[in-house]
């Protein structure tokens, strides 16, 4: 089981994936978005070197559990990966906070400020991935 992990953003999209055992969320990469075409034709790339199996995409819900633009734009593009990759598992996984939570990893790391705005998208994929796959895992204990 190899699961992607995707932070969608206006300009970039974080992706991250798991290992083999479903229990690690790694970073893969940051894609600057340029056009339509660029984009699919990376993330087909991806889905196909990767393995993939499911994917997970942040869906950024407002604090109050609300859903606003930015969560629509979320659900449509999820969508578009259903119709793109109809063999795959499709989920929406409330992003709250995660970047906040990528953001204090990578304060952590020391990494200056510049450094963190090239990889907070990245950090921010594996930090959805990373809850999903727990949650995965906590389930199967219950």
């Amino acid at each position: 089981m190899r699961v992607m992990g995707l932070d969608l953003g206006s300009r970039t999209i974080g992706v991250a994936i798991s290992d083999g055992t479903g229990l690690i969320a790694g970073g893969v990469e940051t894609i600057r978005r340029t056009s339509p075409e660029r984009d699919w034709a990376r993330l087909n790339q991806l889905v196909a070197e990767l393995e993939v199996t499911e994917i997970v995409l942040g869906y950024p819900k407002n604090m109050n559990g609300t859903v606003g633009e930015r969560a629509q734009g979320c659900e449509q593009f999820a969508q578009a990966l259903r119709a793109r990759f109809p063999a795959l598992k499709v989920f929406l996984w409330d992003e709250r906070l995660s970047t906040v939570a990528a953001e204090r990893v990578l304060i952590d790391a020391d990494l200056r400020r510049s450094k963190r705005r090239k990889v907070i998208d990245k950090m921010a994929a594996v930090v959805i991935l990373q809850n999903y796959l727990d949650s995965l895992r906590l389930r199967k204990q219950s």
